[in-house]
This record gives C-alpha cells, structure tokens and sequence, in this order.
C-alpha cells in the first residue's frame, strides 16, 4: 500500500463527496492513467475508473515529489467519463 497523507482540502471533499478511502487508495495504488499538472510541475494527476459506482472517473491530484505523498483534492471527473 501506498503511504500517503492526506490535506485538510482531502479530508473534507473526501466527505463532502461521498468518497470512498478505498477508492482513493485503488486509485494511488493502481491509476489507470498519470499526467503532470498543466500549471503545476510538482503535482500528478492518478486517474482510474471505479467500478463499484457506475464506473464513473475518479482523479486524484497528489505532490509526489514529497515523502509520505500528499493528497491535495480529489473528484469525479464527468469529463473524462468513458474515455479511460
């Protein structure tokens, strides 16, 4: 499993949206996709499918350069819905 920890923003979309921890960790663990951040150098973007909630796209956006990583928000991303 990943080490992670998570920012005060994390904590509260986790809630706030009804996101599952273990999505979260499906998606650090096992991303479907990874980009760079257009305006962030320091941020990823890990991007996978969750299948237990109609298979819509969860992205996660984390600072990997630092150690544990940081979760820095988190959502569902309509855009990308189906195109994984």
């Amino acid at each position: 499993m990943i080490n992670y920890e998570l920012t005060q923003h994390a904590r509260d979309v986790l809630v706030k949206r009804k996101i599952k921890i273990t999505w979260l960790e499906q998606v650090l663990t096992f991303p479907q996709r990874v980009e760079t951040d257009a305006t962030d150098p320091m941020l990823e973007h890990r991007i996978a499918e969750i299948s237990e909630y109609e298979n819509r796209v969860l992205r996660v956006i984390i600072n990997s350069h630092i150690n544990p990583i940081r979760v820095v928000t988190l959502f569902f991303d309509r855009k990308i819905r189906g195109k994984l």
